[in-house]
């Protein structure tokens, strides 16, 4: 009879923290984005002994959740909560496939929450836009965990160029989910490094023989072995009348609002890695548009004109 007891006290010395609105937590984030780790130890406060117990067991998913701001990303934080809850309580080190960044955003949003838990992302490398979260108790999560690999994919491309989504087709040709796969790092006419979770690393350098029409060699390389640039942008101001999503993106990648529409109605739009199929929506600063065959546009500063319209700053990657 004792082990209920037990567990409930365990869920709730994790969900009263959540409570704590009082107690900053911005710092918590931005260490997390420089650092890329984070020790979470979060004391009680006997100020919520009007909170019981059973509601708090009852309403602990729901208030963890609470503060996603992203609907769409919920499903995806809830399995990420529910994996750090049980490496917490085991005293073990789990590990989440590679996220997309605002999955990662709203998941440390919310286990900036809980007590006891120690996080470290890797993506390979500085940079690294997909990264993956590894999630424990700081006993058990002492050192960085080797959770990331680097694969170099080369050919000759002097006369058959790759893109982008040429290699990620071909990986994913060989049965891989999106979500064993980190980032993409052309390396222009010698092909791409490539980032995965270890334990599918030997099947790629086996499975991956041809990319396109061009024939390719796959090995193992060292992390430090990577090559990146930052990724070049250009700047450019638009002046319009609302902030739709077809509006908006036509403006920033030169393209008719009428072929915009039909991009996006054919759901080859995505905003913040999310295809859109609405060219009504709305963006906002921050937001992340991909158009496939174009490339991505990032949304800076919005400002109103005098004449009720809105200075957008678009940020094209190049």
């Amino acid at each position: 009879m004792a082990a209920p007891g037990l567990a409930a006290q365990s869920i709730l010395r994790r969900v009263v923290p959540s409570f704590l609105s009082s107690r900053p937590t911005t710092h918590l984030v931005r260490d997390f984005f420089f650092d890329r780790t984070l020790i979470l130890r979060t004391p009680l406060h006997s100020a919520f002994g009007i909170c019981s117990l059973p509601q708090a067991i009852k309403g602990d998913a729901d208030v963890l959740l609470k503060g996603v701001g992203d609907k769409n990303n919920i499903e995806d934080v809830k399995r990420i909560v529910e994996l750090a809850e049980r490496a917490s309580l085991r005293r073990e080190v789990l590990h989440t496939d590679f996220l997309t960044p605002p999955v990662l955003k709203e998941s440390m949003l919310v286990l900036e929450r809980l007590a006891d838990l120690k996080i470290v992302a890797q993506g390979g490398y500085p940079e690294a836009e997909r990264c993956r979260l590894s999630v424990g108790h700081p006993e058990a999560l002492t050192s960085d965990p080797d959770n990331v690999a680097a694969l170099s994919i080369s050919g000759n491309f002097s006369f058959q160029p790759c893109s982008h989504g040429d290699f990620l087709g071909a990986i994913l040709g060989t049965g891989i989910a999106r979500n064993k796969l980190g980032d993409i790092l052309l390396q222009g006419e010698k092909g791409v490094h490539v980032l995965v979770v270890p334990e599918l690393s030997d099947f790629l350098v086996s499975a991956l023989d041809k990319v396109g029409n061009v024939s390719v060699s796959c090995k193992k390389i060292p992390l430090l072995a990577l090559e990146y640039e930052p990724p070049r942008t250009k700047s450019l101001k638009s002046i319009e009348a609302s902030l739709r999503l077809d509006a908006v993106a036509s403006a920033g990648f030169k393209v008719s609002r009428t072929k915009m529409a039909s991009l996006i109605s054919s759901g080859d739009v995505r905003v913040n890695w999310s295809t859109v199929t609405k060219s009504n929506t709305t963006i906002k600063t921050g937001d992340m548009i991909s158009v496939s065959g174009e490339g991505r546009l990032k949304i800076g500063e919005i400002s109103s004109t005098r004449k009720r319209k809105f200075a957008v700053e678009l940020i094209r990657y190049l």
